[in-house]
């Protein structure tokens, strides 16, 4: 970015007027603020100037006449009667190109201890997504390096995928996988709620320098407040929709929604929303919803962004809130069984229980008839495995559970290569593994 548009960008941004209230009542871990309700509007910033030095920022969620309700970001701590509230306008952030091969936080500004400019032109952070009559439909499908993701379950561009898995079984393996192996001119990383040292072990141990060069972390640690755990996502789609918007291809993984979820939870508990789906407000699912959809196909010159949302899902319980309201806005659903992980087959994926919606128009009919070959052998196999682990199957009962048993092997280390060559190669090296299926 040249210096002068730096420059000019950083004085845009500086605010010669403010408005400025006065904090009235502090009860519930929220604020009430007096002399802005006609000055800002929910979900607007604000910054609370303590006294003593103490000061916060927070976000506006609630109005009514001649009152204000702030949740603060760090908590209600060092905050008093009278303490000075000056409104910051709309949340909004801007991205620029410099951003690629750094970490940033969910506000823009740098996690690695170097400058970083701001980009010419602010963007909401929660943004509509392109018109629906004038989006395209799913692009081609995309390389991954991963057999079963060049067939079983293609991935093509503009989609939106789920990745539905417990804690402990190669979720943040398999993520970083898709970050350097898929076909993208951009990577954006929302690490969302993730621990503090993880952040950094995710750049430099999963990604690398190779991956780090076209890739922009946005990361909010499980410390910080929930405003700034929700803005995270919201962050991280609009860097996303910036460089779409530019014409480029962008992969976005989302780790993870459940822990926006969460977030969006104590905030809209604190603005006095009833909780009701197991403890979820109502506003979870158009919350989801609405950020899930700013990713997919662009419109018109614009780029596409390919989307990677991760659930963590206790117990493999497919039917809790966030785990239904994901599954079916999504594109297609991948399910990582911690079974499969602990007898030491990694990516631990499902595929029965795995869906790509852009089947089976992402393949030729050869190749939807090798996929059906598969999941009808993995299916047979999967009923009749109790039987067979424990030597109540006689052989000769079922041709179809005779086939699948010659063939699981061979079927599952395919499930486990990566890809060296192209999908075309992984449908080759696929036909092989069924061929295991002919009787000697």
């Amino acid at each position: 970015m040249d210096p002068v548009q730096a420059l000019t960008a950083e004085m845009e941004a500086l605010r010669p007027v403010a408005r400025c209230g006065r904090v009235a009542a502090i009860t519930r871990g929220v604020l009430e603020v007096q002399g802005l309700d006609r000055a800002v509007a929910v979900g607007d910033r604000v910054e609370v100037e303590g006294r003593g030095g103490a000061a916060a920022t927070g976000e506006v969620i609630g109005l009514a006449a001649g009152r204000v309700v702030v949740l603060p970001d760090p908590g209600i701590e060092g905050l008093a009667i009278g303490d000075a509230v000056v409104a910051s306008g709309p949340a909004v952030l801007a991205p620029h190109e410099g951003w690629i091969g750094r970490i940033v936080d969910p506000f823009g500004n740098p996690l690695d201890g170097r400058p970083l400019h701001r980009g010419a032109r602010p963007r909401p952070i929660r943004a509509a997504a392109p018109p629906a009559g004038q989006r395209r439909g799913l692009g081609a499908r995309l390389e991954t390096g991963m057999r079963v993701f060049n067939t079983l379950l293609p991935l093509v561009r503009g989609q939106r995928i789920g990745l539905f898995a417990g804690s402990g079984v190669g979720k943040s393996t398999l993520l970083g996988r898709f970050a350097t192996g898929v076909a993208a001119d951009v990577v954006v990383v929302a690490l969302i709620g993730e621990r503090g040292r993880e952040v950094r072990e995710f750049a430099e141990g999963v990604l690398g320098a190779a991956g780090m060069a076209r890739t922009v972390i946005v990361a909010a640690t499980s410390d910080l407040s929930p405003l700034v755990r929700r803005r995270c996502a919201w962050a991280a789609m609009a860097v996303a929709e910036h460089f779409r918007d530019a014409g480029a291809q962008v992969l976005l993984l989302a780790d993870s929604v459940t822990r926006f979820a969460d977030a969006h939870r104590e905030v809209a508990l604190a603005a006095g929303e009833a909780a009701s789906l197991r403890g979820y407000p109502p506003s979870l699912a158009h919350q989801i919803m609405a950020l899930t959809e700013r990713a997919g196909p662009g419109a018109g010159a614009q780029g596409d962004i390919t989307a990677v949302f991760s659930v963590l899902v206790a117990g493999s319980d497919m039917e809790e809130p966030v785990a239904d309201i994901l599954r079916g806005a999504l594109d297609g659903h991948v399910v990582l069984d911690r079974r499969i992980a602990e007898r030491g087959r990694f990516p631990a994926i499902d595929v029965l229980r795995s869906v790509s919606r852009a089947l089976p128009r992402a393949a030729t009919p050869d190749e939807n008839a090798l996929i059906a070959e598969a999941r009808r052998l993995l299916g047979a196999y999967d009923r009749a495995e109790l039987m067979i682990q424990s030597g109540l199957y006689a052989r000769g009962s079922d041709p179809t559970v005779d086939t699948a048993i010659r063939v699981w092997p061979a079927l599952d280390a395919f499930l486990a290569e990566e890809e060296p060559g192209d999908t075309a190669a992984s449908f080759r090296r696929l036909a092989q593994a069924l061929g295991a299926a002919t009787p000697r």
